[in-house]
């Protein structure tokens, strides 16, 4: 699929009034797009996008009135509060101040969850704040800045616990606080989703192509590989990267650089600062093992 990019958005990211410092354009982000800008006061109508709209205000306070063609009452957002606008409506908004954010745009397909009957409609919210949802962003935005190709699997599952976790805390009808209980994933699909990550360990690997293999929609592959494994996809696959990796610096005199390709590092400081988090190893070291 192609990635989410500028036309998916309601249109403010185009306005003189942003100053762009970096986005995730270019980057193949399928269901996510991210933007950090400086904003300038501003009063506009926009369309309604395809795509969830969440801000995050870096700094403040400051004063924001929003509406559909009619604006509210001016709300002061404080820092860390956030700016949510459901995909499929029209936003009038007023900035009453200089402010630094930080916008997501969201497909529905990580919103909605395949296991529930009834479509998630999220909430117009402005001001209110959420650790998670903060955390969340603030990664997707460092994922932005140091960017790694073989790093997308991470990024899908960002998007995928953001989506949830919006759908169960932000939606227009009450859920539960907690996710649904999983029995975990069978022995047979287990091989198979590790057939899957050695044969193309050397890739950036989408969650959607994990999860198309046992037929689960993204939301419940992640649900039953955690209670399956202990860990998240991308944790788990950079595990088996890892291991691959410290094989053939042991065993092989294939170059560095070369090794960490092949195991579906970026480069060869990829690599070393992988095994120095995770080994407390550089390759270097594990080459002297050989």
């Amino acid at each position: 699929m192609p990635e989410l990019g500028l036309a998916d958005t309601n249109g403010i990211l185009k306005q003189p009034w942003i100053r762009p410092v970096r986005t995730s354009a270019g980057l193949g982000w399928e269901q996510v797009y991210v933007s950090a800008q400086a904003e300038s006061p501003y009063r506009a109508t926009f369309e309604a996008a395809r795509t969830h709209q969440l801000i995050l205000h870096l700094d403040g306070p400051v004063d924001v009135r929003r509406g559909q063609h009619t604006l509210g009452a001016a709300r002061k957002v404080p820092r860390g509060g956030m700016f949510l606008h459901p995909a499929g409506r029209d936003l009038s908004v007023e900035l009453g101040g200089h402010l630094k954010t930080i916008h997501v745009y969201l497909d529905d397909r990580a919103v909605q969850d395949a296991e529930e009957t009834d479509g998630a409609e999220l909430a117009e919210e402005l001001g209110r704040t959420d650790p998670l949802v903060e955390q969340l962003v603030l990664s997707l935005d460092c994922a932005v800045r140091a960017w790694e190709p073989t790093a997308l699997t991470y990024v899908d599952q960002l998007s995928a616990v953001l989506g949830a976790h919006l759908r169960r805390h932000h939606s227009t009808r009450a859920t539960t606080n907690s996710a649904p209980r999983s029995q975990g994933l069978t022995k047979r699909q287990m091989a198979t989703i590790r057939e899957l990550m050695d044969a193309r360990m050397a890739e950036a690997i989408p969650l959607a192509d994990l999860a198309a293999t046992v037929t689960l929609s993204v939301s419940q592959f992640i649900r039953q590989f955690k209670a399956t494994t202990g860990e998240t996809p991308h944790h788990y696959l950079m595990g088996l990267r890892v291991e691959h990796a410290s094989r053939l610096l042991r065993t092989t005199s294939t170059p560095i650089a070369q090794v960490a390709v092949s195991c579906g590092f970026s480069h060869q400081e990829h690599l070393t600062r992988v095994l120095k988090a995770r080994l407390n190893k550089t390759p270097a070291a594990l080459r002297r093992e050989h």
